[in-house]
């Protein structure tokens, strides 16, 4: 979703985005479950989120179809934070936010065959808004299909936070026209200001595996982009079977990397020279033990 929901920044009276009571609702919230099934359901058009799982343990989703309008805000399709052991299979998602979001204190997610489309991608985040603290970790998305969507595989975090997302995979996906195939954002910020200033601390970003991601992205931004803090470097990004062409027209655009560490374990399409070797001195290897530890 474009606002953290914690933040609280949703559509309000008359369209704003003030509180007040007729702040619009998710369709359906399941909060501290376990043991938990959804299956075989169409929701449409909820004001904000669809599915919203919080505190939640051993969720499988599965066969779920959501459709929303393309310029619909906050409408993401399935939404899961502080929430462990979720599987998300066989699923269909066309709205105007994220298909998939993954907020803090998720872990051991595995998704699965998601068909994503119009929509923002699959985001884990946005992470450490307001300075807090965020943990994340061993999050598998593959075999999905992403179809004319703003992003594909995103992951967000704002400048000012701390702790961790490591241990994720994103492999065989398919992009069709998508405009941001792969992006790392750890400057995102919605609104300008002092609270988008550059800041010393971030939330670690760390073993990031991308592998067998082909297709076509949309000509006006780079196939992949890894924007890391300035302070706190992404460290251990591996690519491998990357393919990724422009969908009009014969410009190639040169990925973007900024303070990003990893490898190529094969060539990639296009070729990425941007990504730094080693692994810097300046990341402290206690904020992902430490995400470990209060997972």
């Amino acid at each position: 979703m474009e606002e953290d929901i914690n933040g609280g920044n949703f559509l309000g009276p008359n369209g704003t985005t003030a509180p007040g009571p007729c702040d619009s609702p998710f369709a359906i919230n399941f909060f501290m479950s376990s043991n938990l099934s959804v299956q075989e359901l169409r929701v449409k058009d909820s004001p904000q989120i669809h599915f919203r799982f919080d505190a939640c343990r051993s969720v499988h989703i599965e066969s779920i179809y959501i459709t929303a309008p393309r310029l619909s805000p906050n409408t993401d399709g399935i939404h899961i934070e502080n929430s462990s052991d979720v599987r998300i299979y066989n699923t269909v998602i066309s709205n105007g936010d994220d298909c998939v979001s993954i907020g803090t204190g998720c872990y051991d997610v595995d998704i699965k065959n998601i068909t994503c489309g119009p929509g923002h991608g699959i985001s884990i985040g946005s992470l450490g808004k307001y300075n807090t603290r965020a943990c994340v970790s061993n999050i598998t998305v593959r075999d999905s299909f992403m179809q004319m969507t703003e992003n594909g595989v995103r992951i967000k975090t704002w400048q000012g936070g701390s702790g961790s997302v490591s241990g994720i995979t994103f492999s065989n996906i398919h992009m069709e026209n998508v405009r941001n195939p792969m992006i790392i954002d750890q400057f995102y910020c919605l609104s300008e200001g002092e609270r988008c200033s550059n800041k010393t601390s971030a939330v670690v970003v760390s073993d990031i595996l991308y592998t067998n991601i082909k297709g076509t992205y949309d000509i006006r931004n780079p196939p992949m982009s890894f924007a890391c803090s300035d302070t706190v470097p992404c460290t251990n990004l591996t690519l491998s079977d990357i393919e990724l062409l422009p969908d009009q027209g014969n410009m190639v655009l040169d990925p973007f990397c900024w303070n990003a560490y990893g490898d190529l374990r094969t060539l990639t399409i296009p070729p990425v020279f941007c990504l730094l070797d080693g692994f810097p001195q300046s990341i402290l290897h206690n904020d992902i033990a430490h995400c470990s530890r209060d997972s």
